[in-house]
């Protein structure tokens, strides 16, 4: 499968990102009920930060992401179970077969783009993020000289901004100062 097509698959909930029982029961040409069936055989795998249920208020919040023009349940009896990282790469101790395993590592590949680009933003276009936040602040401060002049929009803005430079700042001091993970030599 194509790795784009995965990777839209992959949504974000309660801060992690996770796929969903039906997409990846699609995936690997199961039925959803097959794919929770095997996964409730062997749910002593499965953990909370491999596995959870989706609250209503999460399922109504991920319906809003796909832009679902049914909102009643979408033939859905239940709220959806979806997996983390952890819990796709279990899948394949219980999904055991060729197209399992090679779906599998196209699913795990999928994750590791998605964390490689949330991470490491390369540091000319961290650079330049930072230069265009500098600037736009500067033109503010230029536009309206006079603090006292300005309306509360535009001084929100102004804090805005200023937070900004500061997340950027410290991310960046956080990104240097992070070990190095892997083999030593």
């Amino acid at each position: 499968m194509e790795l784009q097509a995965i990777q839209n698959k992959i949504y974000e909930i309660r801060g992690m990102k996770v796929m969903l029982d039906r997409d990846l029961a699609e995936i690997y040409g199961v039925e959803t009920r097959t794919l929770n069936q095997s996964i409730k055989r062997n749910i002593e795998r499965f953990p909370d930060d491999f596995m959870f249920q989706l609250t209503n208020e999460e399922v109504d919040n991920w319906k809003s992401q796909i832009v679902i023009s049914n909102s009643i349940k979408m033939g859905l009896r239940r709220n959806p179970y979806v997996f983390t990282e952890l819990g796709v790469a279990m899948l394949s101790s219980i999904l055991n077969t060729k197209i399992a395993i090679q779906i599998n590592i196209s699913i795990m590949r999928a994750f590791v783009a998605i964390r490689q680009l949330t991470t490491n933003l390369p540091q000319n276009e961290f650079n330049k993020l930072q230069q265009e936040v500098k600037e736009l602040k500067e033109y503010i401060e230029e536009a309206f000289a006079d603090y006292n002049d300005i309306n509360e929009d535009t001084r929100t803005q102004l804090e805005l901004i200023n937070l900004s430079l500061a997340e950027l700042q410290a991310k960046r001091i956080g990104n240097q100062s992070r070990p190095r993970t892997g083999y030593i030599k």
